[in-house]
């Protein structure tokens, strides 16, 4: 032991001794670094290039996301609202309070702007790549951008409009880096004239989806114009919810001209002129036909623009571990969305009419289906296509949704552990009383609802194994959208009947093959077609603001179980608690009802809050630091 001491400090005073004498080398402290590369080295290659531009992708923000940003788990962000009930302890308190801060949902990150606008300065001078190359990066970074300043709009209102990369000089006086706030508006304008001008520079490629194209440019062009439009048309309904110098609000003026480049800009995805997109229609059943979209990479002509996930390239997620069904799950664990009732009972029944789930004949008495499926029948496929319902299967296995027992007295045998065993009346050895993935209230990762996710999960086996993961990729734009936004945007235009056949393009597909008429298609249809269309895809939220509905939706009085069906189809019915539909076996042997299922609407007893939105909400809390650092900065209203 004393031996190899000596020889390790042997070795150790050479090096340093040779450290010491190298430290007086010149040539060795003039030495370039070895382990970064220089601005010249990355702005001279193609491949260097790209990859700073890859990271700018990868910080793209939008509502929706399947990450952890900032230690907030991604898979909340899809099920806000009450359009579902989120079922992990830990969660329970979103549903005991009645709202959320002014602060909610805020965004302010000019340091990703100074980024995006430096790599314009930059690649714009970098004369050593292809012009065509640099072209279509510049374009790319220019739509980065733009999403940015319209997800900054979206939450904010009008924000400082900064295009170049700001240096400051040390003077002691910044005042010449503070900018007011741009009017609301001119934030819209600019989102829909960079995408003008950088459509024709991007490729017009149906088969990329990770990087922006023609389509990409042109669906947020679209989306931009249609919220515009409809900030400008409806913001008269909430007069308050606005700033004299326009930083907030529209002029009522400014919508028909918003809803005319809305309409254009789809137009052009829909003639063809930006790629092939069409609607997804691959697999005969509609319901896994809706649900593919989300998780089909191959040829899926109805994808305009993700963000992509790759096996093992370190680039995965755990969306489907964290939301299938936990029984027989690869880890055990699973259930954490529970779409609601109130959202299961939005999808319209295949005569166009809308109608609650049946639960109770006219006088009250329970209806008894044979099949735990038979309640959901007759309803429009992108139910079964968002929401997986009691009774059907995940990745070859029947999901275990059931409450319990109902004896002939009204009696409920059940537990309060999943696959519960009790001894039924007549028996003497103990039998299942609840299903293995629930319902049981308060018991996490469960159906609590009754329900479990369907939308964004993956069925290949290994997809909720935490080593394996999944690669469904995050949907930003689709072709349905398009369609849908030409159809509102039409509408308000005037123009019903072109609203009509957008519209009826997208019911088809779900199985509603009776045509709307012009002289059906009103705002209450627009409405609720994005509702079931895009569920837990981060348009809801916006969508509320846009149409200065969120006050009235999210009012903060509890739903009772009389006014839960109520109102179906109407855009402004109230949904501020999350409701269940538990279903429970029959149990009277000799009956002829003996086996059968009857089904329950129940409110979760850890639901005691009632969402209000107030119209302080619309708009963001601008951080009192941000405002301390820029005094040109005005608050937002009702705050």
């Amino acid at each position: 032991m004393e031996l190899n001491m000596k020889k390790i400090f042997q070795i150790l005073s050479i090096a340093v001794l040779t450290l010491g004498w190298s430290c007086n080398d010149d040539d060795f402290l003039n030495r370039p670094p070895t382990g970064q590369l220089s601005e010249e080295q990355i702005w001279n290659d193609e491949g260097q290039v790209l990859s700073v531009l890859g990271d700018l992708y990868n910080r793209y923000v939008d509502l929706s996301t399947f990450k952890t940003i900032n230690d907030v788990p991604g898979w909340t962000t899809v099920s806000d609202f009450n359009e579902a009930f989120w079922s992990e302890a830990g969660r329970y308190g979103n549903f005991q309070n009645n709202g959320w801060g002014f602060g909610a949902w805020g965004a302010w990150d000019y340091g990703y702007i100074r980024e995006m606008n430096l790599f314009i300065q930059k690649c714009t001078a970098a004369d050593k790549l292809a012009p065509a190359v640099r072209e279509r990066y510049l374009a790319e970074a220019r739509f980065l951008r733009a999403s940015y300043y319209f997800e900054l709009v979206k939450r904010m209102g009008g924000v400082p409009l900064i295009l170049e990369p700001m240096v400051y000089d040390f003077s002691g006086d910044p005042s010449y880096l503070q900018h007011a706030r741009a009017k609301e508006s001119e934030i819209y304008d600019f989102v829909i004239k960079e995408a003008e001008e950088i459509k024709d520079k991007l490729p017009a490629s149906v088969g990329e989806k990770s990087r922006a194209t023609k389509a990409a440019a042109l669906a947020m062009e679209v989306r931009a114009a249609l919220y515009a439009g409809s900030i400008a048309k409806y913001g008269v309904n909430t007069p308050s919810v606005a700033l004299p110098g326009g930083e907030v609000g529209i002029p009522s003026s400014a919508a028909n001209g918003y809803y005319t480049k809305a309409l254009a800009a789809a137009k052009e995805i829909i003639s063809g002129n930006a790629g092939a997109y069409a609607l997804y229609t691959k697999k005969p059943d509609l319901s896994e036909n809706f649900a593919s979209i989300f998780y089909d990479k191959a040829n899926n002509s109805e994808v305009i623009f993700v963000e992509d996930f790759k096996l093992q390239s370190g680039k995965v997620h755990y969306f489907t571990g964290w939301n299938q069904p936990r029984y027989g799950a690869e880890e055990e664990e699973g259930g954490r969305i529970n779409p609601s009732l109130n959202f299961v009972e939005a999808f319209e029944k295949l005569d166009n009419t809308f109608a609650p789930i049946p639960t109770a004949n006219a006088n009250g008495t329970p209806i008894y289906y044979t099949d735990q499926t038979d309640i959901f029948k007759g309803r429009d496929a992108r139910m079964a296509g968002t929401v997986m319902l009691p009774g059907t299967t995940f990745k070859g296995r029947k999901v275990d949704i059931w409450a319990g027992y109902q004896l002939a007295n009204g009696t409920i045998i059940s537990g309060d552990d999943r696959g519960a065993q009790k001894t039924l009346p007549g028996k003497t050895v103990p039998e299942q009383v609840v299903g293995f993935d629930g319902p049981i209230d308060g018991f996490e990762f469960t159906a609590q609802t009754g329900f479990y996710l369907r939308k964004y999960l993956d069925p290949v086996v290994g997809s909720g194994q935490r080593g394996v993961n999944s690669e469904v990729w995050l949907v930003r734009y689709r072709y349905a959208e398009v369609l849908l936004n030409a159809a509102e945007a039409a509408f308000e235009l005037g123009q019903a009947a072109e609203a009509a056949g957008y519209m009826n393009q997208v019911r088809a597909r779900a199985g509603l093959v009776t045509p709307l008429k012009a002289s059906e298609i009103n705002f209450d249809r627009l409405v609720h077609e994005r509702r079931v269309e895009f569920a837990f895809e981060g348009h809801l939220f916006f969508d509320m603001k846009r149409w200065r509905i969120a006050h009235q939706i999210l009012d903060g009085n509890a739903i009772t179980a009389a006014e839960l069906s109520k109102d179906l189809g109407k855009a402004t019915k109230r949904n501020t608690q999350p409701w269940g539909l538990w279903p429970y076996k029959i149990y009277d042997p000799g009956s002829a009802n003996n086996g059968k299922w009857i089904y329950k609407q129940v409110k979760l007893s850890r639901v005691t809050g009632a969402d209000r939105f107030q119209l302080g909400n619309y708009y963001s809390y601008i951080d009192d630091a941000i405002i301390s650092n820029n005094p040109k900065l005005v608050r937002n209203p009702n705050q």
